[in-house]
């Protein structure tokens, strides 16, 4: 039997068949995918063949099908493994908070390297909207502008008031979505006013941190009632790079692969190099400093590259 993982545990994945029959299956033994040293081999997304017990209820992944693409971080405690957040996306939400909780930079342009390297188109979603103040707004208006230049899709978005929600639904429209963010970036209620039916748990948001709290503890894979599929996750601190060239890090940064063949050395990491188009770029305001320091720091981290 054929069908999608809609949801995985970490030792047990719900498969659905395209005649929405729902299946609890497992793994047996080792399952490893093209040398990748990953946490989860299986991952929500992922088309699978898979045979039924006995019980005739619960089966066993053999097979999985080749992905079009697939997100994927650094473990958090095995810095020589990876986590598949999820595979076969046609569109990533990248959501981004100002205040309660911060999203910094750094986590959106190492979420954007990413995407880019496996060719999953990202919007930013700005939310919350309704909480900014005019100091909030004009640092929003910065950020817009930065990725907007660069050919980022931005809409700001708020669960509260519903702003620019039908928006954002008709980008879903019989797509395979992917939903991300810090942990209290309020994915879960957003996704509820998308997709009311869903009742995702939520949390109070905590009158000590003014944040909310995480609540989506695996990723998972759900209906849409205008077509597609969303796949919520769990709450990320941080982003860690996995697998990459480290000399290959500015291919995946738009506004730098652009300058190609304008430095004076062709193999110049834009970092110390004399007549680098990239630097002059930045001196010159036509790459923001905030994406190009982000830059500098991933090339400082040899222990994430392969």
């Amino acid at each position: 039997m054929t069908g999608t993982v809609i949801k995985s545990t970490g030792s047990w994945y719900i498969v659905e068949t395209p005649d929405r029959q729902v299946f609890e299956c497992r793994i047996k033994g080792k399952f490893k995918i093209k040398g990748i040293k990953s946490t989860n081999p299986v991952a929500v997304g992922d088309l699978v063949d898979f045979e039924l017990e006995a019980d005739q209820t619960k089966g066993v992944i053999n097979h999985i099908h080749d992905r079009k693409n697939y997100i994927i971080r650094k473990s958090v405690n095995l810095s020589k493994q990876s986590h598949i957040l999820a595979a076969n996306i046609d569109v990533a939400f990248l959501l981004v908070t100002l205040e309660n909780p911060k999203t910094y930079t750094a986590f959106i342009d190492r979420f954007l390297v990413s995407a880019e390297a496996y060719r999953i188109p990202v919007i930013i979603l700005f939310n919350k909207i309704d909480i900014y103040d005019r100091s909030l707004k004009e640092e929003l208006d910065e950020l817009k502008n930065i990725y907007e230049k660069i050919g980022y899709t931005c809409i700001t978005v708020s669960a509260e008031t519903g702003e620019n929600l039908d928006l954002v639904k008709a980008k879903m429209k019989d797509k395979t979505s992917l939903f991300v963010g810090n942990s209290g970036v309020g994915k879960s209620t957003l996704i509820n006013k998308i997709e009311p039916a869903l009742n995702l748990k939520t949390k109070d948001i905590s009158e000590a941190h003014l944040q909310g709290q995480h609540t989506t503890t695996f990723a998972e894979m759900f209906a849409l009632s205008v077509g597609g599929y969303i796949i919520d996750t769990p709450g990320i601190r941080g982003f860690g790079l996995y697998d990459f060239y480290k000399e290959e890090i500015w291919h995946f940064f738009p506004e730098m692969f652009a300058l190609q063949g304008q430095c004076k050395f062709h193999n110049c990491t834009h970092t110390t190099e004399p007549k680098c188009a990239v630097i002059k770029a930045v001196e010159d305001g036509e790459i923001a400093l905030s994406r190009y320091e982000n830059y500098l720091g991933m090339m400082e981290e040899d222990e994430i590259y392969r």
